[in-house]
């Protein structure tokens, strides 16, 4: 069976304009603020989109951020670091909500 990522879909990521093209015009002009050189440069924030991409693990996103980082001069050591820290982000995550846990067993033990 054939998957359901296809790379080649990136490429028609606009064609989502044709159900609502206002509203994609408002997305792709806040998306291209969002990307332009701020207080973070343009190859900061790829390399912070690579790690989210990572996160919320969109195929497309990590295809796209790749490039990006790439293309904005970061190298694969620095990409892989930002993939870490996506990681330890996510990982963190999950075991903060041990104390949780913890919390309503302590609480049912009583």
């Amino acid at each position: 069976m054939d998957g359901y990522y296809h790379s080649s879909d990136l490429a028609r990521f606009s064609e989502i304009g044709k159900g609502n093209k206002e509203l994609w015009e408002k997305f792709s002009a806040y998306y291209a603020a969002v990307f332009a050189e701020g207080a973070l440069t343009e190859r900061e924030k790829a390399l912070i989109g690579l790690g989210v991409a990572h996160a919320v693990q969109c195929p497309y996103c990590i295809d796209a951020y790749t490039q990006a980082c790439l293309e904005k001069g970061s190298n694969i050591e620095e990409m892989t670091e930002a993939v870490h820290v996506a990681c330890a982000i996510r990982g963190g995550a999950s075991l903060v909500h041990g104390v949780q846990m913890r919390n309503v067993a302590q609480k049912l033990s009583m």
